[in-house]
């Protein structure tokens, strides 16, 4: 009887959530400014074009988040001619399938396809084709009305493709995903390539500003895969470039050094290749684990600083895992200084991230010991239950599997109409991260992009609905456990 009363009271809570079909600018515009938790945004085939950013400020919940997909996967092409395209401070936004592409004419007016600030916890980016900014993803923290700091944790990127056609030609940093503070976000399963910045240093992803427990796993990353290698290219990192201490979680004190950038991170079956500089830059970043990847054609793995700890177990590369100016770690059973005659033996096109079976890897097989936190590999196999792995990020012992790369979305033309964009003015221009400086990789510490005013559409009010949701429903749950 209780569980029909609640199922009776939820009934009128849950009527407001909707699924909405658009497929003009003005319709998309109008359901994101309308956006309830629980809402279905669906965009039709077609191209919607963006002058301006579009502010996502309403408020989703873990169960009812606000989605935005397209019907058919990147069938609808998202246009951004301006700063920042999805800027999200609500909770609980998720992003599916589409294709989203800057078009500026300067590349330092197209910074980010997404920016995630303040509260925007549970955000999600999947199943997407994302070309053409600065920084695809930048999620930082941001100060609420009462000037506390509000930090987006627990995000999820997976599934996505992220690229550019052409070097980036920028006073601003080039890093494809920039994830600056948070609690345990995971990047899983993407294609990050081609990305570099003219003259400068970029970076496919990493966590930083007092992050914690951040997760790479399973993705594959080419610096240089449809274009020629150029300027300076960096795979992963924990602590990228540094953060400026008045940005740096918990404190946000410029008195206050930013030590750890990050920490208790994990790095596992990850492919990087093809990059002038590391296939993984640590920076202050503690407890830091770096098992069972594949490092090809790149300078190895940097535990920098003194608060840069953790261990290196499992994983195959060109050159070496290496202590930098007081850094520490526990070294494993790892196969170093492999050279490209042997990786074109046993792989079709290595640097390309292409690691068809070619040759003989019976070497690589059962040469590692057996970890816990690495129950499967790149292709999402178990790993054996018994004592021994193989080295890298294939258990090549369950044989071959589609470690091939994505046509990058250059090969054909995305589905879609013209529609025309709207006007106004870009928000969120701001200034540059100061890059890292002199030769080495990250040495310099990071400038936040200030926070602009709201304005536009994603700005409903969650209501009442969601957190009485939030309440009723974790309740539902406990009493059905304790029968």
């Amino acid at each position: 009887m209780r569980s029909l009363s609640l199922a009776l009271l939820l009934l009128p809570l849950t009527g407001g959530a909707a699924v909405k079909n658009v497929s003009t600018v003005a319709e998309l515009q109008a359901a994101l400014a309308a956006a309830k938790a629980g809402d279905e945004i669906v965009l039709a085939n077609g191209t919607y074009a963006f002058n301006a950013n579009v502010n996502c400020a309403a408020e989703g919940t873990q169960a009812l988040p606000i989605t935005v997909r397209a019907a058919s996967r990147h069938g609808a092409l998202v246009r951004f001619n301006a700063v920042e395209g999805f800027k999200v401070s609500g909770g609980y936004w998720t992003f599916d399938g589409l294709t989203v592409e800057g078009t500026c004419a300067a590349d330092q007016d197209c910074e980010h396809a997404f920016h995630v600030t303040g509260h925007a916890e549970g955000f999600v980016l999947r199943n997407s084709r994302v070309r053409d900014f600065n920084a695809q993803l930048k999620v930082n923290a941001a100060k609420n009305g009462s000037g506390v700091w509000e930090i987006p944790h627990r995000g999820l990127i997976e599934r996505n493709e992220i690229y550019d056609t052409h070097a980036r030609a920028t006073g601003t940093p080039v890093t494809k995903l920039n994830i600056d503070t948070g609690e345990d976000w995971v990047v899983r399963d993407n294609d990050l390539h081609d990305f570099s910045k003219a003259g400068g240093i970029s970076y496919g992803a990493f966590m930083k500003s007092g992050g914690k427990r951040g997760l790479f796993e399973r993705n594959r990353v080419i610096c240089a895969k449809d274009r020629a290698l150029a300027d300076t290219s960096i795979g992963l990192s924990f602590g990228g470039g540094g953060t400026g201490a008045a940005f740096c979680a918990p404190a946000f004190d410029a008195s206050v050094p930013c030590t750890p950038e990050h920490s208790d991170g994990v790095m596992r079956n990850n492919i990087v290749a093809n990059c002038s500089d590391v296939a993984v830059y640590l920076n202050k970043a503690a407890n830091t684990r770096v098992l069972f990847n594949t490092f090809i054609g790149t300078t190895g793995v940097d535990f920098r600083f003194a608060s840069t700890t953790g261990e290196a177990h499992g994983n195959v590369l060109s050159s070496v895992i290496r202590p930098r100016e007081g850094g520490t770690f526990t070294a494993g059973t790892n196969l170093t200084n492999v050279d490209t005659a042997k990786w074109t033996s046993w792989y079709v096109a290595p640097l390309k991230g292409d690691l068809t079976l070619k040759g003989d890897v019976a070497s690589l097989i059962g040469a590692a010991a057996r970890n816990a936190s690495v129950p499967d590999d790149f292709c999402a196999r178990a790993r054996p239950a018994a004592s021994a792995y193989t080295l890298g990020a294939l258990e090549h012992s369950l044989g071959d599997c589609a470690a091939t790369t994505t046509d990058g979305g250059t090969g054909g033309t995305d589905a879609g109409m013209a529609d025309a964009g709207t006007g106004g003015t870009d928000a969120g221009a701001g200034v540059a991260d100061a890059g890292s400086g002199g030769a080495d990789a990250g040495s310099g510490p990071e400038k936040e992009l200030p926070e602009d005013e709201e304005d536009g559409g994603c700005s409903a009010s969650p209501g009442l609905m969601p957190l009485l949701l939030t309440l009723l429903v974790p309740l539902s749950l406990r009493r059905r456990a304790r029968r």
